[in-house]
């Protein structure tokens, strides 16, 4: 099987995840991270699922699953451990063309879901296809330990650059040689550092004036001087 790498918008969509157990948790968290808006269907419901709904995060509905649940859906996950409920679930999305993937089932999901590394919007994806999951995590927490928050502080920082640059009137055909200015002058080394006043050396120098780390990234933590 080769599957087609995709990173998908779910943000305000509607996803359902059947099945509320430790596997169902860790999928409605990650749906709820990315924005969706979730329904869980399962008679039995792990602390943690409880919680979100009664925190309103997601909605909750303590009963067997349904054929109708899939209705109007834009992605399902089923995330139990009955076998032939999993392939009613695979069935019931697959006969409307919808997104579905059965946790540990690849055989019968339309798309698998990946190994993640994140920090922040920075998201590296580790994949398998599916024949060694244990692999994929394996590499995951190698990769771990390998890419720390500076990752994503930095391209926090790289997008409100180029916010400033495009409000600036710049071109976005020049941005790339600024950036790779950037990247090759060593600023991912002096985010880890929390260097402040070598990154806003750095900028000055090949950004010019008005760019310092602490107005573009008034929000973030701040380095230390």
């Amino acid at each position: 099987m080769r599957y087609y790498p995709v990173n998908l918008d779910i943000n305000g969509r509607q996803c359902l995840v059947v099945g509320a157990g430790r596997v169902g948790a860790r999928k409605v968290d990650t749906l709820v991270q990315c924005g969706a808006v979730v329904t869980v269907v399962s008679p039995e419901v792990s602390p943690a699922v409880t919680q979100l709904a009664a925190k309103k995060v997601i909605a909750l509905k303590r009963r067997p699953y349904r054929s109708s649940d899939v209705e109007g859906m834009f992605l399902i996950i089923g995330a139990t451990d009955d076998e032939t409920l999993n392939r009613q679930i695979s069935s019931d999305a697959e006969r409307r063309n919808q997104l579905c993937n059965i946790a540990d089932r690849p055989e019968i999901c339309n798309f698998i879901l990946p190994a993640i590394v994140r920090r922040g919007d920075f998201v590296m994806a580790i994949s398998t296809a599916g024949k060694s999951p244990a692999f994929a995590k394996h590499i995951r927490k190698r990769l771990e330990t390998q890419f720390g928050p500076e990752y994503g502080i930095l391209l926090d920082l790289m997008g409100a650059i180029r916010n400033k640059l495009l409000a600036e009137a710049h071109e976005p055909e020049v941005h790339k040689p600024l950036f790779e200015q950037l990247i090759d002058g060593g600023l991912l080394a002096l985010v880890k550092d929390q260097n402040i006043a070598r990154i806003d050396q750095l900028l000055s120098k090949v950004l010019g004036p008005g760019y310092l780390y602490r107005q573009l990234m008034p929000s973030n933590p701040q380095p230390q001087e």
